[in-house]
């Protein structure tokens, strides 16, 4: 597993239109492994790609990279319900954001409140880059995918 981006697929990001993403939009490139996470800020939505929900907590562990780089902070992924049972994963940089999200979000819930995962304190990484891929890296990218 990646010390810095937390997963052992190195490739497995961006998870929609690969492509796309990275030929559109920034990307944090892990400076350990190379893998490509998408960073790019949403401008309809104000939001990151980490501040969107996620299916599962696989998912979300793929962009908790991208969530501790932006707040300079080890943030934590927390699992959501809705009133009707459906389960989503978001990541908070602390407990007081989470809050905030409830309250705005009367039909949601957090049973535990606390955090299922936490990668620990946040540290910086030599090699890191953010920024948008040429077609060469592109290129390199999907072929090893």
């Amino acid at each position: 597993m990646c010390e810095e981006c937390y997963v052992s697929e190195y490739r497995i990001t961006p998870l929609l239109n690969p492509q796309e993403c990275l030929g559109n939009h920034t990307q944090y490139i892990c400076g350990t492994c190379g893998r490509c996470i998408c960073i790019e800020h949403d401008k309809h939505r104000g939001l990151q790609r980490w501040n969107f929900p996620f299916k599962s907590l696989e998912n979300a562990m793929l962009y908790l990279r991208t969530a501790d780089f932006t707040m300079k902070r080890g943030c934590g992924i927390y699992e959501i319900k809705n009133n009707k049972g459906r389960v989503s994963y978001k990541i908070f940089a602390e407990d007081k954001d989470l809050q905030v999200f409830l309250k705005k979000n009367k039909d949601k819930i957090c049973e535990d409140m606390k955090p299922l995962f936490v990668a620990g304190e946040y540290r910086e990484y030599p090699n890191t880059k953010v920024r948008k891929l040429i077609s060469e890296e592109i290129q390199k990218y999907m072929l090893e995918r």
